[in-house]
């Protein structure tokens, strides 16, 4: 079958492929009472949503969401609240040759192998413009979350990463790239623009941060926290990989190095001096910020001509027409962001029902 649904308790269901009328998704077990106007959600889809700049697709898409049901009286009423974005600038022929021949590296072929059909225009659900409904649930557990901070932003494009010894939160929101470093910001922009002008493209690394995350979220065995943090993080379009805490630099330290030592603190909460473990140990969320990398491999869809084979199994080249990201590891920032408030509320909410 195919797995539209995430979460246990805070459940989402996406549905509507990139270039049929309408995208959209249905959210469950979502408390009652909660205050949801329908700006607080249109505020996160603005930072995501296509066309901003010249360093993202070109698609125009206003991403305006309307509540179906679920909130009444401007509060949310504990039933499944049902948002839709109307998709208003399809190309649909800028896929013609995508109808006849596989993509490298895009989902093309995996789904006719699946299927024996698919919706060629755009790649149907494969395509990241099913992100914008995660990017509205998000918004939605973050309301779940009043304690909890999250952030995100580009660590790297290409070869190029941003120095933490010039890091800036408040620079993340003030250029397109959402750079940390505003001196790093040049360097990107020359290495998408020329990516963008050869019709190629290149992968980045984005970097989040939850701060204000419980100690006790998560569990043992099967639903671990960083479990399920990685896997809602791995199901983004183009992520590649997931690094929790230090991920992949642990595995060359030592346990000494890789400790994170803990002291007396106030109230019986211990001090750590150190987060290599990313806010998890053993499943279960430790008080500390919860942390993680994701990589995000460059577009497939690319003006360049790459070798292929068509549906009948010739050998043939591909360049794929229309408006791609030149780097859509840039607008996955929000979408990082969604996807750990959608892991952490549904996390809260398991916790709150076993333990109160």
């Amino acid at each position: 079958m195919s797995w539209n649904t995430f979460g246990r308790v805070f459940r989402f269901t996406t549905w509507g492929e990139s270039h049929g009328p309408a995208i959209g998704v249905v959210v469950d077990g979502c408390p009652p009472g909660i205050a949801l106007p329908v700006e607080d959600i249109q505020w996160y889809l603005d930072r995501r949503k296509p066309g901003q700049n010249k360093y993202t697709t070109q698609r125009r898409e206003p991403d305006e969401v309307r509540i179906l049901s679920g909130v009444f009286e401007g509060r949310t009423t504990g039933t499944p609240i049902s948002l839709m974005i109307e998709n208003v600038d399809q190309r649909s022929k800028d896929y013609s040759k995508v109808a006849k021949a596989y993509r490298p590296g895009h989902a093309d072929y995996a789904y006719d192998a699946k299927y024996g059909f698919r919706d060629y225009r755009g790649g149907g659900r494969s395509s990241a413009r099913e992100t914008a409904m995660r990017v509205a649930a998000g918004a939605i557990a973050r309301l779940i979350l009043p304690d909890v901070k999250i952030r995100a932003w580009v660590e790297q494009i290409s070869e190029t990463p941003v120095l933490y010894s010039r890091f800036d939160e408040a620079e993340i929101d003030r250029n397109p790239f959402w750079c940390p470093d505003p001196e790093t910001v040049p360097k990107w922009e020359r290495v998408v623009d020329d990516a963008r002008k050869s019709g190629n493209s290149v992968g980045a690394t984005v970097s989040c941060w939850a701060e204000g995350v419980a100690a006790g979220w998560g569990a043992p065995i099967y639903a671990k926290l960083d479990a399920d943090l990685a896997s809602a993080m791995m199901g983004i379009n183009a992520v590649k990989g997931v690094e929790i805490g230090d991920g992949f630099a642990a595995a060359m330290t030592t346990g000494d190095a890789n400790a994170d030592p803990m002291r007396p603190g106030e109230d019986g909460v211990p001090r750590f001096m150190a987060n290599h473990a990313g806010g998890i140990a053993g499943g279960i969320s430790t008080g500390q910020d919860v942390t993680c990398r994701v990589a995000f491999k460059p577009t497939s869809s690319i003006l360049t001509p790459v070798d292929t084979i068509t549906r009948d199994g010739e050998a043939t080249q591909i360049s794929t027409k229309g408006r791609h990201d030149p780097c859509v590891g840039i607008r996955g920032v929000p979408v990082v962001e969604a996807m750990m408030a959608c892991t952490l509320a549904d996390h809260y909410l398991l916790h709150r029902a076993q333990c109160g």
